[in-house]
């Protein structure tokens, strides 16, 4: 299928746990949850730490090397996947290359914030604490260090709660699980080894990249757009989730159709909703369904294919894809 969302869930994935975590100064603990997620969210965007992280949904386990390093006001990313085909994504500032070593293919694109930000345990926005309430639970121990356990209960039906383990001398989130309504554990994504204060090491991420010869070098690029503009509105949003922008880029690297993807957030978790043109040649069908938390709606719409997902019930991706409505 050359469906550019099939085609993004790996990096989604991986990106919406590791990029970009870092280190913060040890300090005293804080004794609440909001001082809790303040801190997590400073971390979220400072200094260095590598390690392996592991993903498990529906009983599938994969796991990633993953460092990210901050020197200045620059950003290094690198993501190596250990299982599956060997893709290894380096991202420096906006610029992602996703390379497959054994098809011999590096895609170049530059890629705005918005659309590093799918996944629900990137960093956490304390503005999230306006839909959800939260409480401490108590001291674990992930990947050998103590961390402090935060849960996250929805206030609706319209999200799914969380469990966060954030490290006690830094707030680096280490682990974090999505809980559906019965307590069921829908998705795990944690840390089984990490090194925190690590000496930056950006030439770990620039070097690979200066070794493309022999490798098809695919160029794209993004857009930020606004519905509005493509002809699009989300009539009646989903309470409490909030636009965090819009982008469009083309549907494929051989093609001129472009396809948009509007990201909604509500501070911990994230809906994106892709509309892209119908094209007959395209192995399409609606698809309704959720692999561990992400859930995938698809609708045909007219001379256009909606395609919502995120890490919500099935509700609200309904709710979502019924908003979105063509105004010209």
């Amino acid at each position: 299928m050359r469906s550019v969302v099939r085609r993004w869930l790996p990096i989604a994935s991986l990106a919406s746990f590791f990029a970009p975590f870092a280190l913060v100064s040890a300090v005293a603990a804080p004794p609440d949850a909001r001082a809790w997620l303040t801190r997590i969210h400073a971390a979220a965007y400072e200094r260095n730490y590598q390690g392996t992280l592991v993903v498990s949904a529906n009983g599938v386990v994969s796991s990633s090397r993953i460092a990210h390093f901050a020197v200045g006001s620059q950003s290094f990313e690198r993501v190596e996947a250990l299982d599956g085909r060997q893709q290894r994504v380096y991202r420096v500032n906006d610029s992602v290359h996703t390379i497959w070593p054994q098809a011999g293919v590096a895609v170049v694109e530059e890629r705005p914030a918005v659309t590093r930000l799918p996944g629900s345990r990137r960093s956490v926005d304390p503005r999230a604490l306006d839909y959800y309430d939260a409480k401490l639970e108590g001291v674990e121990r992930v990947a050998g260090r103590a961390a402090q356990v935060l849960l996250l209960q929805p206030r609706d039906a319209w999200r799914y709660g969380q469990r966060l383990w954030a490290d006690r001398a830094t707030g680096l989130m280490l682990r974090a699980d999505i809980v559906g309504p019965d307590r069921t554990v829908l998705e795990s994504t944690a840390f089984s080894a990490v090194e925190l204060g690590i000496r930056p090491q950006p030439e770990t991420v620039t070097q690979p990249l200066r070794k493309l010869d022999g490798y098809r070098v695919v160029r794209t690029q993004q857009q930020p757009t606004q519905l509005e503009a493509e002809g699009w509105t989300l009539e009646h949003p989903v309470t409490g989730f909030r636009l965090a922008g819009v982008v469009k880029r083309p549907l494929d690297a051989s093609s001129r159709e472009e396809v948009v993807q509007a990201v909604y957030t509500d501070g911990l978790t994230h809906v994106s909703v892709f509309i892209e043109p119908s094209d007959a040649r395209r192995d399409y069908a609606d698809l309704s369904g959720h692999v561990g938390a992400t859930g995938t709606l698809r609708q045909r719409r007219g001379l256009h294919w909606i395609t919502v997902m995120g890490d919500v019930p099935a509700a609200t991706l309904k709710v979502f894809a019924e908003a979105l409505q063509r105004r010209r």
